[in-house]
């Protein structure tokens, strides 16, 4: 068997550990389905400070997500098509989002809760 040279051990520890800092750098991505007249999941928990990508698709028509709070406006969530939104909350507390695209009757009862902790 042969010794690991110090330089070959030195550059695979140097390589593990600029992968795992890469991975901790990644923002949180939080898949949000919209359908009517529902986010899924309804309630979701951010930290403070941490980055986090929004996946918005859409099951069935167009919907929206506004949440006035935290300076959310998706634009269009269309069926079948996924919108991201990149956030970093800067405060805490409890924000309402509601859907922004008219989708029917219950266009009204389409919430989406944000909490935002330290």
């Amino acid at each position: 068997m042969t010794a690991v040279k110090p330089a070959v051990f030195l550059a695979t520890i140097f390589l593990v550990a600029s992968l795992t800092a890469s991975r901790a750098e990644s923002p949180r991505r939080i898949e949000i389905i919209a359908k009517r007249f529902t986010y899924d999941p309804d309630v979701i928990t951010l930290k403070k400070g941490e980055p986090v990508v929004l996946l918005l698709r859409s099951t069935d028509v167009t919907h929206g997500l506004k949440v006035d709070g935290l300076n959310i406006k998706s634009g269009d969530i269309k069926k079948d098509q996924e919108t991201e939104i990149q956030l970093t909350p800067q405060q805490t507390g409890q924000f309402i989002g509601q859907c922004a695209h008219f989708c029917g009757k219950g266009h009204g009862e389409m919430k989406l809760q944000i909490d935002v902790v330290p």
